[in-house]
């Protein structure tokens, strides 16, 4: 990221009037290295492994065209291969979440800050209780919308993000949403909200694709920041 960019993350002002808290919540509320991830990763290209009787290493190519062409690799199977949704997020989550450790000081955080917190995300609501409760934050959250809230269309397309803030009354330009795809945050940046790239240098053991990394158009990245936490507790002395 280029000079300019960086100089824009120590400018925590723009966080002044902000009343709605969106957080995505895989590789987001927590780190990317304790390899939750990781289980789903597998477990993915698991799934297309059975449907498409292909061998492991075939599967993780179809898996990651999917992910990149469709938004998700779930959205991609039901595009090209007319899957049933729950059958594939019920595989796809059932994993185990004890690497998930409780997050005593980003609840803190969170409570810190004015008004609501909700979730964002392409998974499912049973997986997002999951982790929240194994971070001890779920009743800090006000609402979790997921991908069945958003009719099964993933981030980064536009239509989940229009009907999100329908369903959860929120104003965009009041908002600000954390999420560790750049990709993502185009759309939010698009309708003013506060952006903020939740980054990893050690991504455990998914190894990243080019295309989930490279930011192309730096605009829509305002911060940045490898530790949640610190940055909220930062974000809430403003306040």
């Amino acid at each position: 990221m280029n000079e300019q960019i960086l100089q824009k993350t120590d400018d925590l002002t723009r966080f002044k009037g902000v009343e709605t808290w969106i957080f995505d919540l895989d590789n987001t509320l927590y780190p990317r290295n304790c390899d939750l991830f990781a289980q789903m990763d597998v477990r993915m290209a698991q799934f297309i492994q059975n449907l498409k009787q292909v061998s492991y290493d075939e599967a993780r190519v179809l898996q990651k065209t999917h992910y990149r062409d469709y938004g998700t690799t779930l959205r991609g199977l039901m595009m090209v291969e007319k899957i049933n949704p729950v059958d594939y997020l019920d595989f796809v989550h059932d994993i185990d979440y004890s690497p998930v450790q409780e997050a005593p000081a980003l609840r803190a955080a969170l409570q810190a800050l004015p008004g609501r917190k909700l979730i964002f995300t392409n998974g499912d609501v049973p997986h997002a209780m999951r982790t929240t409760d194994r971070l001890g934050i779920t009743d800090v959250f006000d609402h979790v919308f997921d991908i069945i809230a958003s009719d099964l269309v993933p981030k980064p397309h536009r239509e989940p993000y229009e009907k999100f803030l329908k369903v959860t009354g929120t104003r965009p330009e009041k908002a600000a949403m954390f999420e560790d795809m750049p990709r993502n945050l185009a759309v939010p940046h698009a309708m003013n909200m506060r952006t903020v790239l939740i980054t990893d240098p050690q991504v455990g053991s998914v190894a990243r694709q080019h295309w989930e990394t490279e930011i192309t158009e730096a605009e829509h990245i305002h911060h940045q920041t490898h530790d949640l936490t610190a940055f909220l507790q930062d974000v809430g002395k403003l306040f």
